[in-house]
């Protein structure tokens, strides 16, 4: 495969993971890959000097959903233009092969590979709701990719090998770990405040990921209610913390319920309740329908309940997970992407 491939798609960290696996593997193969993602997300975070690129390109787009009409028509323009400028890039680097993770990041990429004579498009969507850029797009697609389709050719996540080579079967919960993400979950925040004093007196640690916007508030209610907890608000080392703790309570991202399946971590899920399509709910229930997890919407929360699900059968979940995702995902999805090019 003498030609560059372009992996698309960013704007958030579930998006941008599986763009990073996707590069790694390409990247091992010793396949050029370019990113192309957005100035506007948290895409030249993440791969602005990554040495693993034979190029990065940040186009300056902006999501179309939830704009006025005179903002959907300004954003639409923008990304026909940007467009335009993709297809440049793609006869220039004699690009046959585009992934898009979606997000409005890979929204011009996408449309130019659809554009490109010759040029296949393969889509990796993240949750059981399907994105609406990868829903139009999905039609072209040569292949869609996915964990919650059961026709998908591959159905596991893209997940890093770090979440596999920490998990343990868990038995007895000795330390739980709360999840609101990086920017943090206000409402996960407070029901383990509120929980944190009854886990204390059962011996119980706490390790509790409140995000950077929240991070001083919840580390100083911990030290009014004289707890010492491991309180932090973004950490590159989650695999360790998860692997620390025996019991998470989480968002329902699909990144963090994989990476939590990996690790086999019994989980209670709380979806943050403005997703998109409600997708982080239903990314849970398929797992919590396999009888999974444990999962309440926010305005189900109940201390008494929590308290008895920390009580029940943690290790048959944990058994469960196991078998719940593989760990080649990414090289078995690139398998199927090199062989359908040599037809």
């Amino acid at each position: 495969m003498n030609e560059t491939v372009v992996v698309t798609g960013g704007g958030t960290g579930g998006h941008l993971k599986v763009a990073d696996a996707f590069i790694e593997e390409f990247h091992n193969r010793g396949i050029d890959v370019i990113f192309i993602g957005s100035s506007n997300g948290q895409d030249k975070a993440w791969f602005e000097n990554d040495r693993r690129l034979k190029k990065t390109i940040f186009l300056d787009t902006r999501g179309v959903v939830n704009k006025n009409s005179l903002g959907k028509v300004t954003s639409l323009l923008n990304i026909f233009s940007k467009t335009i400028q993709c297809l440049a890039v793609y006869s220039k680097y004699n690009v046959k092969t585009v992934i898009s993770v979606g997000g409005f990041s890979a929204a011009a990429a996408t449309f130019a590979s659809i554009l490109k004579f010759g040029c296949k498009l393969y889509i990796h969507e993240q949750n059981s709701k399907m994105g609406k850029l990868n829903e139009i797009t999905s039609k072209f697609a040569t292949e869609v990719f996915s964990s919650f389709d059961e026709n998908s050719l591959v159905k596991d996540y893209p997940v890093a090998k770090e979440f596999f080579e920490t998990a343990r079967v868990r038995d007895k919960i000795k330390t739980i770990a709360f999840f609101g993400g990086s920017q943090g979950a206000i409402c996960i925040n407070d029901f383990a405040l509120k929980v944190a004093p009854r886990l204390n007196e059962m011996g119980i640690k706490i390790i509790h990921q409140a995000g950077k916007n929240d991070f001083n508030r919840v580390a100083e209610e911990y030290k009014k209610l004289n707890i010492n907890a491991d309180v932090f608000d973004f950490s590159k080392d989650i695999p360790s913390k998860m692997s620390s703790a025996d019991f998470a309570v989480s968002r329902a991202g699909a990144s963090t319920l994989w990476e939590l399946c990996a690790n086999s971590l019994p989980t209670f899920f709380i979806p943050y309740k403005h997703a998109a399509g409600d997708h982080q709910y239903y990314n849970a229930k398929a797992l919590y329908d396999k009888g999974l997890c444990f999962l309440k919407r926010e305005d189900e929360l109940d201390v008494d309940e929590f308290f008895k699900i920390i009580g029940s059968d943690i290790h048959k979940i944990s058994i469960g997970l196991i078998s719940s995702i593989n760990s080649n995902a990414i090289s078995l999805i690139i398998n199927i992407i090199l062989e359908n090019n040599k037809k």
